[in-house]
């Protein structure tokens, strides 16, 4: 190889390196555009910087089967003013997904709760669409290993940090803390909310091991049965007694609506198993709203610069500082209670001054 040929290949080279660093780096605009949230694209999206992030990384094979989608990209754009954070996501998903462990009524007059688990306990089957973002506040390794840093997965004799689980990995951080989004198709985005919740090292005493909520004052949702044990619903209302039948069933019930269970339907019919209500608290931090057509989920998110609940006062990343690089991380999960698609490494968010 020639002089001239070596520096060719290296300056190739160091471009292409600096092209997939950029391929990494979501630039928000500043707009001064009044975006409603509300899962489709306003003008104001039209000017704005956008990634694409492959997500074909799944962390386990469920023993039962899993029928969702295994590769997707996922367009990521982002705006921002004076108060708030705008981003939007959209990703190819040939299904839209909103059952979440619904009732089925036999034929025989019983009620069945229908679920199908795996091997670690959890759904694959009845199970709402999600999605996940995840950004770092102080863990060392995020901007590197991105979600990662914090995932850890069941060793081959089934334990986890020499504890029995039946799970496939748990979440929690070495020392640090990372932001949690998450947005539950059924459960949370008919009143236009993700959860906001965060990882920590704390995980000897949480079932959870390291992911919690944020505070809340009330709200939330619940399952559509009595006790523990489910054996029949417990609610219902008039709702979902007018998509019975209709061959679109209605998979929540929200919870200023619900009425108790009478049963006046017919076998093969499906209703929630889930009654779902606002939450009020710095669990409703963001605010988001999905919505699902042709094919494509899009997902509009929206989140103070700055928050200001006093109650968690390092649970929420703050973007107080418009000239730093923030890192951060995005999974969607098809169908699947925790088997979801993800990609490797992290992410950038920076701020356009």
């Amino acid at each position: 190889m020639n002089f001239s040929r070596a520096i060719f290949c290296a300056v190739a080279a160091l471009v292409s390196v600096f092209l997939q660093a950029d391929e990494k780096t979501l630039i928000s605009k500043i707009t001064t555009d009044h975006i409603r949230v509300d899962g489709f694209s306003e003008a104001a999206w039209g000017a704005a910087n956008q990634i694409e992030i492959l997500v074909d990384e799944i962390p386990y094979e469920p023993n039962n089967g899993y029928e969702g989608i295994r590769k997707t990209k996922i367009i990521a754009k982002a705006l921002y003013d004076d108060e708030y954070l705008y981003m939007t996501f959209q990703w190819k998903d040939p299904t839209k997904d909103l059952q979440r462990f619904p009732w089925e009524k036999q034929k025989n007059g019983s009620w069945k709760h229908l679920k199908n688990l795996d091997s670690t306990l959890h759904e694959n089957t009845y199970y709402e669409d999600k999605a996940a973002v995840f950004w770092n506040i102080n863990e060392k390794g995020f901007a590197k290993k991105g979600c990662d840093k914090s995932c850890h997965l069941i060793e081959e004799d089934g334990t986890l940090e020499g504890l029995k689980d039946t799970s496939s990995g748990r979440h929690y951080t070495i020392a640090g803390v990372i932001d949690e989004w998450q947005w539950k198709s059924t459960r949370q985005n008919v009143h236009y909310m993700m959860d906001d919740g965060y990882v920590d090292s704390e995980h000897n005493t949480n079932k959870k091991w390291g992911r919690h909520p944020d505070h809340k004052e009330s709200g939330g949702y619940y399952n559509n049965f009595e006790g523990k044990v489910a054996v029949m619903p417990k609610w219902m209302s008039p709702a979902v007694v007018a998509t019975a039948g209709t061959g679109k069933p209605l998979y929540h019930i929200v919870d200023s609506e619900k009425v108790p269970f009478e049963d006046v339907f017919e076998p093969g019919d499906r209703i929630p198993g889930i009654v779902t209500g606002p939450i009020i608290g710095s669990r409703a931090d963001v605010n988001a709203r999905g919505e699902w057509v042709d094919g494509v989920w899009t997902l509009e998110i929206k989140r103070k610069l700055i928050t200001e609940d006093k109650a968690d006062p390092v649970q929420d990343l703050q973007f107080d500082d418009l000239a730093k690089t923030y890192y951060w991380g995005v999974a969607v999960f098809d169908n699947a209670q925790i088997a979801h698609l993800h990609h490797t490494g992290s992410l950038k968010l920076q701020f356009e001054q």
